[in-house]
């Protein structure tokens, strides 16, 4: 049955025309086309994160997360610490993430704040060297602006939910402002619940109790929550000073340290569905109060800057510290890309404006998507000094008549503070993470130990499970060879996405980049070439477009466009399905009416499961001659996954990511008839979207990612619990499960890859002992460990690689006289391991890690 849609045309053609060309420049593109379209200046963050959540009605309930932070941190609170293990993280440091904001304290410059797009705040003490998430019990783990009162240190405002109107925003919005009086040790909740989103705040500098915010509102609706808010008491009491209409943003505050009853902000019309993007018009204007924001004028075209105009987009401020008469204010204009369109100078408080930097001169500074940026700064000591803040920063030292580009840093830019006592040293952020620079943006040194990766999908070499790897926002396809935190490189650029290791022969490594652009190594990803020949360019692609090996012959490979595709490793492919979707979008853009997920038969290449984004899930069990629609008794909701049961093709689970009105929305169904019906597994697992499904058959046991943690099921879903006590609240993307050392592992989008020892849940038959009664410590171990356990029969114990391949005998003996065994790593090599102890028939292997 086709889906209803009510989609607004407005402003759609841009979008069309982008999805158009983006389809169809990933289709059977030469590897040099490839790398140059990686630049990225092309490519617009997605609406796919946003769309999952908020398919079909354009709403996601904000209520139920809330119940879901209550009910996680209820469950984490009640049980005993020794009741779950806890999770390792993996990685990667070296790497980073989309960074928001950053801050130097105004009194020591080895005092450092990073703020995240999806991964809280961070602060450091010792000038980076080692770093503290301080926003977690918050768990709102996506940050607009952080500000340290300039008279009190102490004194931290967090503005919750990223403003800069990417699709992430939309999906992990805030809840207002919150405040610490302890440099961020504790946080307390101060208001503007509804903001949603939070563009700037402005803390007067000699009163901390005073303070302006800009309130950008919700990103995929409107609402009269927006605007520029002031406090006089710490945030008790908020007061909106200035609201223009409710589809304005107050992107931008700006003060005037000598006379603070001066402010500036910067209005931005917007509008955006998942369909539709508007980022501009004649309400985004720059307006100033002379009273401390009491009363506010519109400033102009009679004061020198452009015209009002509905092309008008983002636009930044900035007053100098060292002249606060001196104002910047740089302009973008088309109200799909906001390109850079002039940077604006004032030296007598905004009275009147001078076009300093035109247009063309900084051509590209905001790529075509400068509605993703937007900032200006003023070194503090220097009004001649001037940053644009863009997809490159630009550097003036004569108020704009001239500029040169920073090198040395990941483009993407958000965030640039100075030091209040070097100005020389500069922290600045973007989607690669933090950098520092001592000399005034010369040379850039990038923090290699900040854990805010963003993964999309993750990977395990199966052979080798030390090789991990993951497609990440904005940070390309990566892995490490070693297993370390530090030593991630890039195989593929981009966006990365799913990445697939053939088990068998792990030389074949698929991996992809946005909108199904799949690539195919066959030297273990020591290179790659093109892997979509046979993809029609015509096809529908998703952000996230599904990649799967067959588990009963992992040289068979399946590829979801609008239909499916198969191929023997990606040297060609063949459809072999219809449009198993609803059909076009009716905004006709091609990145909707798409698959999400496919699952294949571990028996034969026969049966085949798929999902989509409009709620379709087709099965065949001829390998694709007949298709069957098994959408009845699902939900019209988003589908993020499907898994299949190694013993019966006809068992098979499915996850929903959408919200509806209703309280209660189930999340997880099984079917045991191929689809015929589904039964609601969800039971008490939390009313937000599951991302992933991960099936242990042989004892009901499941494991799902959810926006809020990693949860499990030991009876086929009647009850389910968090896994672990330690995972930062934060999304979980993707799961993996290694079989050989019963790991599982976790692909956040925010706080990097997590691993978990589930051998313990996973205690399955007779011929084991109880797990438990073996205990390894410490573990990771350096130059010794101890086996302890609970045995009294003789029995041994043997040490094997993660390969399986025998080591060492570690013991033979009688257990009863020897409760703890300790053993030197003399000889034994940095690694993983396995540790078997024997006992009788009965046997246990615990995984044991050695770090020298």
């Amino acid at each position: 049955m086709m889906k209803n849609y009510t989609p607004n045309f407005k402003s759609t053609l841009a979008l069309l025309l982008f999805s158009a060309f983006f389809v169809s420049s990933c289709k059977n593109s030469s590897e040099e086309n490839s790398e140059e379209k990686e630049t990225g200046k092309m490519e617009y963050p997605a609406e796919w994160m946003y769309n999952q959540r908020a398919y079909p009605n354009n709403y996601i309930n904000k209520e139920a997360y809330k119940e879901a932070i209550a009910q996680s941190k209820q469950i984490l609170a009640n049980r005993a610490p020794e009741a779950a293990g806890e999770w390792t993280f993996i990685g990667p440091l070296n790497t980073g993430g989309r960074v928001t904001d950053v801050a130097i304290a105004p009194d020591n410059d080895d005092h450092l704040y990073v703020a995240t797009a999806t991964g809280g705040i961070f602060r450091s003490y010792d000038g980076g060297t080692n770093w503290t998430s301080i926003f977690d019990e918050v768990t709102k783990p996506s940050i607009g602006d952080i500000a340290i009162a300039p008279s009190n240190a102490q004194r931290i405002y967090a503005g919750t939910g990223e403003a800069n109107g990417s699709a992430t925003d939309g999906a992990y919005f805030g809840d207002g402002i919150y405040r610490s009086d302890d440099a961020g040790d504790t946080w307390t909740n101060v208001g503007l619940p509804e903001s949603n989103h939070i563009g700037r705040i402005v803390v007067d500098p000699t009163n901390p109790d005073r303070v302006f915010a800009a309130a950008t509102g919700e990103l995929y609706g409107k609402n009269v929550e927006r605007g520029i808010y002031r406090t006089t008491n710490g945030g008790t009491n908020w007061e909106k000073v200035l609201f223009v209409t409710d589809s304005t943003a107050a992107i931008d505050v700006a003060m005037n340290v000598a006379n603070t009853n001066i402010i500036y902000a910067a209005m931005w019309e917007r509008t955006r569905k998942p369909w539709q993007r508007d980022y501009g018009g004649v309400t985004s204007t720059i307006h100033r109060s002379m009273d401390g924001g009491t009363t506010w004028t519109e400033l102009g075209v009679s004061n020198g800057l452009p015209a009002p105009n509905a092309q008008t987009g983002r636009i930044g401020i900035a007053v100098s510290e060292s002249d606060p008469s001196t104002v910047y204010a740089r302009f973008t204009t088309n109200e799909i890309t906001n390109e850079f369109n002039g940077l604006y100078k004032s030296t007598d408080n905004g009275d009147n404006w001078t076009l300093v930097t035109s247009a063309g001169a900084l051509s590209g500074i905001d790529a075509n998507f400068g509605w993703y940026f937007g900032n200006v700064r003023v070194n503090p000591t220097n009004s001649s000094e001037v940053y644009i803040v863009g997809f490159d920063i630009a550097k003036s030292t004569n108020s704009g008549s001239s500029w040169n580009t920073l090198n040395g840093m990941h483009v993407d830019h958000h965030a640039l503070d100075f030091s209040r006592t070097n100005s020389s040293f500069m922290l600045a952020g973007n989607d690669g993470g933090a950098y520092i620079s001592n000399n005034g943006g010369n040379s850039w040194t990038h923090f290699e130990n900040l854990p805010i990766t963003q993964f999309y999908n993750i990977e395990v070499d199966y052979q080798h499970p030390e090789r991990l790897y993951g497609g990440t926002q904005d940070n390309n396809t990566i892995r490490t060879l070693t297993g370390s935190a530090n030593d991630w490189n890039s195989i593929i650029g981009g966006d990365g996405f799913h990445v697939n290791v053939d088990p068998i022969d792990n030389s074949f490594v698929y991996a992809e980049s946005q909108y199904g652009n799949l690539r195919r190594s066959t030297n273990g990803g020591s290179s790659f070439q093109n892997g979509t020949n046979g993809i029609s360019g015509s096809d529908r692609v998703n952000w996230n477009t599904p990649v799967i090996l067959s588990p009963f012959n992992p040289e068979m490979m399946f590829y979801g466009s609008n239909k499916l595709y198969t191929s023997s490793r990606a040297v060609s492919w063949t459809a072999i399905s219809p449009d198993l979707t609803d059909g076009l979008h009716p905004s006709g853009s091609l990145a909707f009416g798409t698959l999400t997920a496919i699952a294949a038969s571990y028996n034969n290449l026969d049966v085949i499961y798929t999902g989509s984004d409009d709620g379709n899930v087709n099965v065949t069990f001829d390998g694709g001659t007949t298709w069957t629609d098994v959408s009845a008794g699902l939900p019209d909701q988003y589908i993020t996954s499907i898994a299949m049961v190694p013993s019966d093709d006809m068992i098979a689970y499915v996850t929903v990511s959408g919200f509806k009105y209703l309280d209660y929305t189930p999340r997880v169904f099984k079917t045991t008839d191929g689809g015929q019906n589904w039964t609601d597994i969800s039971s008490n697992l939390p009313n937000i979207p599951v991302n992933d499904i991960i099936t242990y058959p042989a004892e009901n046991i499941l494991f799902v990612a959810t926006d809020l943690n990693v949860w499990y099921s030991k009876d086929d879903g009647a009850n389910w619990t968090i896994l672990g006590n330690n995972l930062p609240f934060t999304v979980i993307m993707d799961l993996k499960f290694h079989e050989p050392t019963k790991t599982l592992y976790a692909g956040t989008f925010g706080r990097g890859m997590h691993s978990y020892d589930v051998s313990d849940i996973l205690n399955v038959g007779e011929n084991e002992l109880a797990s438990d009664s073996i205990k390894i410590y410490p573990n990771p171990a350096t130059s010794e460990f101890t086996i302890s356990q609970n045995l009294s029969a003789e029995g041994t114990v043997q040490l094997y690689d993660i390969s399986g391949k025998k080591i060492k005998n570690l013991f033979s003996g009688n257990f009863g006289t020897n409760k703890n065994i300790t053993v030197k790593t003399n000889g034994i090599a940095a690694g993983i391991y396995l540790v078997k102890v024997n006992s009788g028939k009965q046997s246990v292997t615990k995984k044991l890690v050695i770090n020298k």
